[in-house]
Formats: C-alpha cells, structure tokens, sequence
C-alpha cells in the first residue's frame, strides 16, 4: 500500500505534524501504539459511581516563546483555553520554598547562621570559578558556581539525582544549561529586590501559563476529531513490527492493523517513538559502531500514583516538588489546581510521581507497595489522611527521560550521523531524538516536520528549544477577542 505520508507516534510531535498537514490539504496515516491519543500528554478519566476525576500524566503547563503555537492551540479548544496562576513550591525538611527561589523566604526559614554560609560559599563558588577559571565539566560545577555548595546542596543537586539516578558530578552540563541558564544566587537576589511584572519583568519567572480545561489531552483530542473530519487514517493500539530501508530512503514499513498484516510504502517517514526501538526495528539493522552506542543510552521511567480524595483541597499548588533522598517520590500535583473541573466538587485528588530505573525497586513495586511509601508520609506531615483516600490507580511508563550522562552526546552524534541518512526519515519529540523536551517544543517539532515535507526544506529539529536560557522561560499572550 502506497502513502504520502506515515506518522509513527500519535503524541503532540505526530499529532501536530499531522494537522499542519491536513491544513495542507494533504494526506497521512498514523500510528498509535496505546489505546488513547497524546503520549505523555493524554489526560486519563477515572469514574468512581457518578463522581468522574481526571488527570494528565504528569500534568503540562503550557507556555512558549512561540506565538504560532498559542493560537494553534486556541483555535482547537477556544473557551476551552484558560489562564491559570502558577503556584509551584518546594517541600525541604518539612518547610515550604517558593520555585523558583524566593531568597527572602529562604533566609526566614533557614536562620541568619545558615544564609550567611549560602553567601560565603557563594563569593568562594566566584573565586574559583570565575576569576581561577575552575572548568565547569558537569551538572554540579554548574550549579555550584552559580549558586555555590550550600544551597546547591540544599535544593538543586539532591532533586536531579532523584531525577536522574545518577550523581550530579557524571551528569552533562547540558542539563543545566537547559534548566536554569541565566540563574544564580545574585539574579535571584535582584529578582526578589526589584521584581516587575510584564515585559520588564525577568522572563525566568512564569507566573501564569495556559491550560486546558479539561485537562491537556484535550489538545489531543481535538486534533484528532479535526483529523477524522478530513479522513485522515488514525490506528490507534497499533505499532510498526519492521521499517525497511535501502542505506538512502525508507522503503515500507510492516505493521498488522485490525489482526491484517500490511506492507506500507510510504513516501515520508515522521517518528516520534524512542530513539533506540526505532533503531530495533530497522532492517538492514544499523551497523555494529551504531547499536553499540545506543545500548549505552539510558533512560528513566516513571511510576505514577494516583489518590481520588473526599477533601476539598490540599494545597493551593500546582506542583510541590520533593528534594530529600529520604523522600522516595519526586514531585505531586494537585489537579483541581490546574482546572477546578479535573475534579467533583468538594473533592480532590493528587499525582505522585516516582523516578526509578526500568526494573529497580520502585518499578517492581505493587500498587499496596507504593500506598506504603506514599500515604503515611503524608499524614504525618498533615496533607491528608488515610481515612480521606477514596481510591489508589497505578500506572507505569517507560522511556520517559533521556538521561543525560556526561557521555550521551558522543554517542548520539554517532546514532544522529547514521539515522539522518535516509532522506525521507524524519525522526521528533522528546523520545524520537533522545532529548528532554517540553510539550510546546514536541508541537513544533510536529509543525516543523510537516513545513519540511510541505516545503521540501530540511529544518533543524535541535535548534527547537535550544534557546541557551531558563528553560521555563517564556511567554503568557493576551487571547483574541
């Protein structure tokens, strides 16, 4: 069967892609391998009697520098696309900071003692970096310089080993670069001293974002409903066995839809599914030098709980992150907090998220497993209790983050050299390029590889979200009215 276009990956980079083309009056089919549309941006609903609560996997807020992009999305959901203010916080040694840093409050809750430490090792952090020219090789250089030991300690090296798994000093600065480019301890300080909103304001500080309603999947799904107006051939639970290839073009691609086994021939190729399956299914397989580098290539998975709640709230939080080692999950977040109507009135319910690696502790962990790490830490520390919980739903990803090791980019610039050489391959998103992305970059991305087919133009996939600053640096637009 002969196509113009076939988009493995039915998350934003292929959903997106798959819009700008049918804008386009072209044609495509795409592949899903899950029951539902949107990757690691779908919403789940969960029906307990007549109360119905929903949740993202890992909720999205959404800001971008990208104009395109916010009425791309508005002219999908309208009255559906709202504004919200940002609460995010830090959960440290059973206080609250404000994140970003509040300095202020830092120096409140920490004693003048222990802020004077954060400032001595931040002028020592200056010496040594900046005027004895200390090289800055890793993820803990980084952050040390900038904001020196103590309070990188505190609140910055202890949360990305949680994140990673890794030690900070065997994590790329990359990482950094791409989180908190443009912060330190004296930014931080002039912030909290001469803080304006607007555009004077310093574009680090996201205070308000845009979110759907009806959680972010709707994106997703309105995407879809537009894609099934024109016809356009959308499978879900379906996924490519084989990707044939000639050294130059992909040539078909193998897949069994509704229990038929077909042979696609499509003329492009656009995929978003993790770097190294897609080098699995490759046939001729890549070469010796290639699968080498990939095998080296790690990634994080997640473990997701879930609580539904006979509360009215929590927090007031977005998302609280978690710090400590002795914590085992990372990070939660309140729904409810998003969009009033992610919950029945007069509940709630809370997303925690555990990093773990594919395999270890966590990961092979029952769903009573993770009840016992999660819900009695909560009680003593007065967000909830057991008696409150309503239900408990447990949900495991792989793939989620690359893992950015201080050897990553070596390797996948061997992966890139090879896998670039098929004209018709373009590979996207945050698994299909082994980069962390946020969800507006994964929508470009999409945009951007259905401009190189419509244009017969060869864009630079990496310069999306490449921008060199805070990466939770952006813009919240005035909706047209």
């Amino acid at each position: 069967m002969t196509l113009e276009t076939l988009i493995i990956g039915a998350g934003p980079a292929g959903l997106a892609c798959a819009m700008e083309l049918a804008r386009a009056g072209r044609t495509c089919t795409i592949l899903e391998r899950d029951e539902q549309v949107g990757g690691l941006a779908k919403t789940l609903t969960i029906r307990e009697g007549d109360d119905v609560f929903l949740t993202d996997i890992g909720p999205h807020r959404f800001f971008s520098k990208n104009q395109y992009l916010y009425s791309f999305i508005e002219d999908l959901l309208h009255e559906e696309w709202r504004k919200v203010p940002r609460l995010t916080r830090q959960f440290i040694d059973g206080k609250f900071y404000d994140y970003p840093v509040n300095a202020f409050q830092v120096f409140k809750n920490i004693g003048l003692w222990r802020s004077m430490r954060f400032g001595f090792d931040y002028v020592w952090a200056l010496l040594r970096y900046r005027m004895l020219g200390r090289r800055i090789d890793n993820f803990e250089d980084y952050v040390v310089a900038n904001f020196g030991r103590s309070l990188a300690n505190f609140s910055m090296i202890n949360y990305t080993e949680k994140i990673w798994g890794i030690p900070a000093s065997t994590i790329h600065p990359d990482w950094a670069t791409q989180r908190i480019r443009g912060l330190n301890l004296l930014s931080v300080l002039k912030n909290a001293l001469f803080f304006k909103k607007g555009a004077d304001g310093p574009k680090s500080l996201v205070d308000e974002f845009f979110y759907p309603q009806f959680g972010t999947g709707r994106i997703y799904e309105a995407i879809t409903k537009r894609l099934k107006e024109v016809n356009a051939d959308l499978h879900t639970s379906t996924a490519p066995t084989r990707i044939l290839h000639d050294g130059k073009r992909v040539t078909s691609v193998e897949v069994t839809i509704d229990g038929e086994a077909r042979v696609l021939r499509p003329d492009n190729v656009v995929e978003s599914i993790p770097l190294t399956e897609m080098l699995g299914l490759l046939d001729p397989p890549p070469p010796p030098e290639v699968i080498e580098a990939a095998s080296k290539l790690q990634w994080r998975a997640q473990v997701y709980l879930f609580l539904t709640l006979d509360k009215d709230s929590i927090s007031q939080d977005n998302w609280i992150y978690f710090p400590n080692l002795d914590i085992p999950f990372g990070r939660v977040a309140e729904m409810k907090n998003f969009s009033k109507d992610m919950c029945p009135e007069g509940k709630t319910s809370l997303f925690v998220e555990f990093f773990c690696f594919e395999g270890d502790k966590v990961w092979n962990s029952s769903k009573e497993g993770i009840e016992d790490m999660v819900i009695p830490f909560f009680e003593r520390q007065g967000f909830f209790k057991r008696s409150e919980v309503r239900q408990t739903y447990l949900w495991k990803r792989r793939h989620v983050y690359p893992v950015y090791d201080l050897q990553y980019l070596d390797r996948l610039d061997v992966i890139k050299k090879w896998l670039d050489k098929p004209e018709n391959l373009y590979y996207v998103r945050r698994p299909g390029r082994f980069r962390y992305t946020n969800q507006d970059h994964s929508l470009e991305m999409g945009i951007i590889a259905a401009r190189s087919l419509l244009e017969g133009r060869a864009y630079d996939f990496d310069a999306i979200g490449a921008e060199n600053e805070y990466f939770e640096s952006g813009r919240i637009y005035e909706k047209r009215v």
